[in-house]
């Protein structure tokens, strides 16, 4: 929905009082964009696998078990955290949006839930015999 010209214009009045009071924070909001906190995330999350996997090999070629557990679960860990940058950088993670006021909802309104399916599975089930 957009705003209304008085709307607006009070908008662009906060921002303007906005960078008058603090140009240097002004600028550092302007400027700054989700995504890239995503992208050094995915870079970290890149160099934490490629550590796990020389720990793992360093573990494996070295009889030092641990190590190479260690070593396992630090590239377990940076790929789960690289995959959930990666969703939230594409729009994939996060909170659920509900639908708007005049959209039908995704689900298919003429198939049942699945425990609406177990509940009728249920009641059949003496009838089967």
């Amino acid at each position: 929905m957009p705003l209304s010209e008085h709307e607006q214009r009070l908008l662009d009045q906060i921002e303007q009082a906005l960078y008058a009071e603090d140009p240097k924070w002004a600028n550092t909001v302007r400027i700054s964009d989700p995504r890239n906190h995503y992208k050094r995330r995915l870079v970290k999350a890149s160099i934490g696998f490629v550590l796990g996997v020389v720990l793992l090999m360093v573990g494996v070629v070295a009889p030092i078990i641990p190590l190479g557990v260690g070593g396992f679960v630090v590239m377990l860990a940076a790929c789960l955290w690289g995959l959930s940058s990666w969703k939230r950088m594409n729009g994939f993670g996060g909170e659920a949006r509900p639908a708007a006021p005049g959209q039908p909802e995704k689900r298919r309104a003429n198939r049942p839930s699945f425990m609406e399916r177990m509940e009728e599975r249920w009641r059949r089930r003496g009838e089967e015999r």
